[in-house]
């Protein structure tokens, strides 16, 4: 048997058919002996592997793991629960389509036309849940954020008249007396503001010198004026004329709208025309349903809007009760914050230079104290709401046209034998916009809009101007804008001749 098999015995035969352990059996006893070798990039000491190299090793592969598991699953709830055939699809296909077909709108203002709104919208909502749960969890505090100023609710201040409904509207007055104003201005406030903004920064002296009576108040709820019931822009208008008649001004007064105030200063020129001597508007707010705006002109001002603008103008049209949530978290949360997140806008370069001046920080503080003195949500949810519902007008209704009366038989008659009996309709008074170039929160596509559909209005465009520089505690900038508006200065009346002739001119 050796010699078929070679002089090797039966033990080395059975040994080179396994692994070496490095044992070897001798007289009785085992020896050991390690085999010595190296691994290519290992050092010839043979170092041991960290554990930080095996955490990472570990964490690594159950990463890869973790990803084939899911692939798998994906594979199989797409082989198998969403095929046509599946009773799933079958149950659910057609509730799911509907539901996707009810929230296409929400293409018109978020997505693109392509987009399925049901799959998008569940994506973005997973994204808000997990950045909420992120920004709850980070609790470190960082010392480089100023410190929050608290608002501080004031003693009562305002003048009061009494409306007809039994209500009350606070008002402030600025500027020469009644029975010596040459023009009266009456400008209600705009969102999140009270009767104290008026003209931000506008001197007295420089009233006096053109002889101008300026009558700001609060809406309804805001500041200390009491809430109105049911609410609208007829209404405002109706408020606006009888305080009008309470403070003295007897004859025609001039209008004074900045940005979503000037929602109420267009009101003013549908519902009382014959008591407006014309307007005064600046950034004017324009509702994006009106009906003579076009895609184009929509998109442009919707281009120009922050994310956040956007969601507050949706649920404002759509979940207006959504909104409580983000007021209390942000202007009615007890505490002072900037002009841009708590109004959710976008400033411009020049805008940013002047909110920052201390002057303007003063201003900002203190008219949102006055704005939210009475800590309810309702009229600021109301003022959100009129801002982009129906109007009960339209910008159109305001446009100068000839009206010949031709109905019935009689003018028909006498329009045969005579030019027929014309008026001119719409307002037919001056009505003077200006609006800044770099304004991203009124963008300049709205003025665009309204000079053209109020062709006779007059346009000023204000070049590297944004929403709230031009008007707000600009000296030279208010002069420019009472010369305008009342030619060279002339002081107040001294006597009633001077009156009359005032009355005079404002017809």
């Amino acid at each position: 048997m050796s010699e078929i098999n070679g002089s090797r015995p039966w033990r080395e035969e059975l040994a080179s058919l396994v692994e070496d352990t490095g044992f070897r059996y001798t007289a009785g006893s085992f020896e050991s002996k390690r085999s010595e070798f190296t691994v290519a990039g290992d050092s010839p000491e043979g170092e041991s592997e960290s554990l930080k190299d095996q955490v990472q090793g570990f964490l690594k592969a159950w990463g890869e793991m973790a990803m084939e598991l899911g692939r798998g699953c994906r594979d199989i709830v797409q082989q198998s629960l969403v095929t046509e055939d599946s009773f799933i699809v079958q149950k659910l296909g057609g509730p799911c389509s509907e539901v996707s077909k009810r929230l296409s709108f929400l293409n018109d203002y978020f997505l693109p036309e392509d987009r399925d709104p049901v799959h998008s919208w569940t994506v973005i909502l997973l994204v808000f849940l997990i950045a909420f749960a992120v920004l709850g969890v980070n609790t470190k505090h960082d010392n480089s954020i100023p410190r929050i100023k608290k608002a501080s609710i004031h003693p009562p201040s305002a003048s009061r008249v009494l409306l007809p409904d039994g209500r009350h509207m606070a008002y402030h007055e600025l500027g020469v007396p009644s029975d010596r104003a040459r023009f009266s201005l009456i400008a209600p406030h705009s969102f999140l503001s009270s009767r104290l903004a008026g003209i931000p920064g506008i001197k007295e002296p420089l009233l006096e010198e053109f002889g101008v009576r300026l009558v700001t108040y609060d809406l309804p709820g805001f500041g200390e004026s009491d809430p109105h019931p049911i609410r609208n822009l007829n209404s405002s208008a109706l408020e606006m004329l009888y305080l009008a008649n309470a403070v003295g001004i007897n004859d025609k007064f001039w209008v004074l709208g900045h940005s979503s105030g000037a929602m109420h200063a267009w009101a003013a020129l549908r519902y009382i025309p014959d008591r407006i001597a014309g307007a005064a508007m600046f950034a004017p707010m324009v509702n994006l349903d009106e009906q003579r705006m076009t895609k184009e002109e929509r998109q442009k001002t919707w281009e120009k809007w922050v994310t956040r603008r956007k969601l507050m103008h949706f649920f404002a049209r759509r979940f207006p009760r959504l909104l409580t949530y983000f007021y209390h978290q942000t202007f009615l949360s007890g505490k002072h914050g900037p002009i841009n997140k708590w109004l959710a806008v976008s400033l411009g370069e020049k805008d940013k230079a002047l909110v920052l001046q201390p002057k303007f920080e003063e201003f900002w503080h203190r008219d949102v104290e006055e704005s939210i003195r009475q800590g309810n949500v309702k009229p600021f949810i109301e003022e959100a709401v009129l801002q982009v519902s129906n109007w009960g007008f339209s910008l159109t209704d305001l446009q100068v046209q000839k009206k010949c009366s031709r109905k019935g038989i009689l003018p028909w008659l006498k329009s045969m034998f005579s030019q027929a009996e014309c008026e001119l309709t719409g307002f037919l008074r001056p009505i003077h916009i200006w609006q800044g170039m770099e304004d991203e929160v009124v963008p300049p596509s709205m003025t665009d809009y309204v000079s053209r559909i109020l062709a006779g209005a007059t346009v000023h465009k204000l070049q590297n101007e944004g929403h709230f520089s031009y008007f707000f505690f600009c000296e030279e900038c208010h002069r420019q804008i009472l010369t305008t508006l009342f030619g060279s200065p002339q002081g107040p009346l001294n006597n009633t001749l001077d009156a009359i002739d005032s009355a005079t001119a404002a017809e």
